[in-house]
């Protein structure tokens, strides 16, 4: 088994400050829904490795009313901390919420929770 993507919520015409937060900061490629679900909006994205395979693919889907989560999240891991401290700076830069409380509380790596353009929760790891 293995984990097919993740799927986080927006408000309705929430798909371009999803972009700028999913793209734009963190550098994933949109990529284009179904011809069957374009309708209900929201947008795809997905992160490849080196090697162009997908190593991580995000949903964010269109919901009503809708309501952020706070603290479910979705977990990315990032190759090293200097990625790890770029993201976090590229993300502050863009007005995004980056909370370092954190950084040395998980064994192994170092982290950064950050919070999506609708307040969602996303935690960024890099191997420490």
């Amino acid at each position: 088994m293995r984990l097919h993507h993740v799927q986080v919520s927006c408000p309705p015409g929430g798909e371009d400050a999803a972009r700028r937060f999913w793209a734009e900061g963190l550098g994933l490629t949109e990529v284009d829904k179904p011809v069957a679900l374009r309708a209900r909006g929201g947008a795809w994205f997905r992160a490849y490795d080196a090697a162009g395979a997908v190593g991580a693919e995000v949903h964010v889907g269109v919901e009503e009313p809708f309501t952020p989560a706070r603290k479910a999240h979705p977990a990315l891991v990032l190759d090293s901390v200097p990625e790890l401290d770029a993201a976090t700076d590229r993300l502050a830069g863009l007005g995004f919420e980056v909370d370092l409380a954190e950084r040395h509380t998980f064994d192994g790596h170092e982290r950064a929770h950050v919070r999506d353009a609708h307040g969602n929760r996303v935690e960024l790891l890099a191997p420490a």
